[in-house]
């Protein structure tokens, strides 16, 4: 057995873990990084990039169906699901060598391929090394929760960790869960020529502004998506190419594959964290606003850490905990100015506090300035007019914004920088964007907070009728 001592050690190399290996190792630690499974984790193999590639598959099958009004002709696109695999194959393949062990090992890391578990609070085991560090940091992400509905185990289905994989294009594909994977991954296979049913124990999309749901929804309704809402799943029978799910209220759906998009379950089951003194809560390891564990030792970063589930988020704690391991200054992780988005077409996204969030805080100091995507003329140009904004403002600093519409994701990142410099109202005003973009949006919304405070303001009026007199 290798005993090994470094100033870093790290279990994962998903986005967290590679991005605190790269930035350690980079500032003169010496670090090691452990992986049993595959470099990159669930974003780059199984998350973010293979989804979006197939995203963009079927956006390229839906613009060939539905280009008559740009006076193109529609044609019937004829899609290879298989190839659309490949597409997505390729993708990851492209992507790949920036999270690959060489170029780790080349920032002299020392990859170790194999999972680690705790032996005690100071040492972890790794396959036939042991390791002791001064920090170690857990990254080891989540999987897929399947929940135990009965015969659920007794029928094929896949999850985000397989359906990458699967060549055949589903006839009918069944969707247990209405989250942003479920509406996601339902909107990509009918566009693709699937049917697809969603079935929902509660409310599609229900993290989200109601609101701003409910535009996702009817488009993809209107698309051709069966959204079952209130339909818990109570029983799963069948064999492969029949699957058949029973809810509690007796509603029967019937098709030819499962997708199971429940949710997700944080990887802790292998490190053996009672050994390393590090305590767990029901949903990840308890940590401190520094992100730092019962084991003070022991940092957990991205969705293990228990909180909100992103790429990004694991990218921003890792910023958080190299500032305290490296430089020991004091550092904490907020959640107010992190942006998510679900990449459906209309798409969706979503920026500190919704309306109702703001309103059952603030109360009656909530103001909401909105501004829809039809009266923006690049959405005009474009035929991407559906979709709105909604800026929740306190005292002139915006709380929280919620969007809905074309490149609505592209669109959040602006509000983020506003949430995390508690910038005002009128600081964004000062932006200027160039015309004719969608990115305007993000002004003009501004533009509405301000307009009633200026041209309905009687002593505006006077102001400038007296200048307009009185002043050569």
């Amino acid at each position: 057995m290798e005993r090994i001592k470094a100033d870093v050690l790290i279990i994962g190399a998903g986005s967290g873990g590679l991005s605190v290996a790269a930035g350690a190792s980079q500032m003169g630690a010496s670090v090691v990084l452990l992986e049993g499974h595959k470099m990159g984790g669930d974003c780059l193999n199984y998350g973010c990039v293979p989804s979006k590639a197939l995203i963009a598959s079927a956006k390229a099958a839906y613009a060939q169906a539905h280009s008559g009004p740009y006076g193109v002709a529609d044609v019937t696109p004829s899609v290879d699901y298989a190839a659309t695999k490949d597409h997505v194959r390729d993708v990851i393949a492209r992507i790949e060598p920036m999270d690959s062990q060489d170029r780790f090992e080349g920032f002299g890391i020392r990859v170790i391929r194999e999972f680690g578990t705790f032996v005690s609070p100071t040492e972890v085991q790794a396959g036939d090394y042991r390791i002791t560090a001064r920090r170690v940091v857990i990254a080891t992400g989540s999987s897929p929760l399947v929940a135990p509905i009965p015969g659920l185990d007794a029928v094929p289905y896949e999850t985000n960790e397989t359906l990458f994989d699967l060549r055949e294009r589903p006839d009918h594909l069944l969707i247990l869960g209405g989250g942003p994977i479920g509406i996601e991954m339902a909107q990509a296979h009918i566009r693709l020529g699937c049917r697809v049913t969603v079935i929902e124990g509660g409310s599609a999309l229900g993290r989200d502004d109601p609101e701003l749901a409910a535009v996702v929804l009817d488009t993809l309704r209107a698309e051709g998506v069966e959204i079952a809402e209130g339909a818990m799943a109570a029983r799963i029978a069948g064999q492969a190419g029949a699957i058949e799910v029973e809810a509690a209220d007796g509603r029967i759906f019937k098709g030819s594959h499962l997708l199971v998009a429940l949710g997700r379950k944080t990887n802790t089951e292998r490190l053996n964290l009672k050994a390393g003194g590090v305590e767990t809560t029901r949903t990840g390891i308890k940590v401190d606003a520094g992100l730092r564990s019962t084991n003070r030792r022991v940092y957990a970063i991205g969705d293990v850490a228990g909180g909100m589930q992103f790429t990004h988020v694991a990218g921003y704690h890792a910023g958080v905990i190299i500032r305290s391991m490296l430089f020991g200054l004091p550092s904490k992780a907020a959640t107010n100015h992190i942006p998510r988005a679900t990449y459906c077409d209309p798409e969706l996204a979503q920026v500190g506090l919704t309306e109702a969030e703001a309103r059952d805080q603030y109360g009656s100091k909530v103001e909401v300035a909105r501004f829809d995507f039809q009266h923006n003329d690049r959405a005009i140009a474009e035929r991407k007019t559906t979709g709105f904004i909604k800026v929740m403002v306190v005292k002139s600093r915006p709380v929280g914004v919620s969007i809905v519409g074309h490149q609505a994701g592209e669109l959040i990142g602006l509000w983020s920088l506003v949430l995390a410099n508690r910038l005002k109202m009128g600081q964004i005003a000062g932006m200027i964007a160039p015309y004719p973009t969608i990115g305007e949006i993000n002004k003009r919304v501004v533009g509405a907070y301000f307009s009633p405070r200026l041209f309905d303001n009687p002593m505006v009026k006077r102001v400038v009728g007296f200048v307009q007199r009185w002043i050569p």
